[in-house]
């Protein structure tokens, strides 16, 4: 079931799109590694309390990218063994990769921001740490120059062109998904007509 989280709690304001302003009310520069994660000042807090409760989230946050990479890599690096790529041939496995990050990615944000916006571990877990690691811009890049060394131009290019409609594509299909399913959820739970 789809639960929606409530409003934010003190030390930030709600600016929209789920979005919680954590800027410092003493007027300093404080950015947050990851803007989903509030760790701006308690009430009372001093300087230092702010600095260690800072460090810790930080730390968290960290972990949890880490977390979700070693799981993001590990997948990538199954598929890839799955739909292994051959010299001059279409690289079906990484096209594969980078379409189902895209579709996952789209799906992901939509909920998180407007779903679960104090789900404060979701964006480092899912969309940094393991869509990142499981995506791969670098091997989308090494694979066209590939063929183009191997005098598989076309192919190089079908591949470049196709991979960018369908990663744009794929962005669309996720969110709509997403939006589709708090929709029928809500409708299930009585609150649309």
């Amino acid at each position: 079931m789809l639960s929606h989280a409530p409003g934010g709690t003190g030390g930030g304001t709600r600016t929209g799109f789920g979005v919680v302003n954590t800027a410092p009310s003493d007027g300093g520069a404080h950015q947050p590694m990851d803007p989903d994660v509030d760790i701006g000042p308690m009430d009372g807090e001093g300087a230092d309390g702010h600095r260690q409760r800072g460090r810790r989230a930080q730390a968290l946050i960290v972990l949890a990218i880490a977390c979700g990479g070693v799981a993001g890599a590990v997948s990538r690096y199954a598929v890839s063994l799955a739909v292994p790529a051959s010299t001059g041939q279409f690289p079906w496995g990484t096209f594969l990769i980078n379409v189902t990050g895209s579709v996952a990615l789209g799906f992901l944000l939509v909920l998180v921001i407007e779903q679960f916006p104090r789900g404060h571990l979701a964006r480092p877990v899912l969309g940094t740490g393991f869509l990142g690691a499981y995506t791969t811009f670098s091997t989308f890049m090494v694979d066209a120059a590939d063929l183009i060394r191997t005098h598989h131009a076309g192919v190089a290019v079908a591949y470049l062109a196709a991979s960018v409609v369908a990663g744009i594509a794929g962005v669309w299909v996720g969110m709509t998904a997403a939006r589709l399913l708090i929709r029928v959820e809500r409708w299930m739970h009585g609150e649309l007509p």
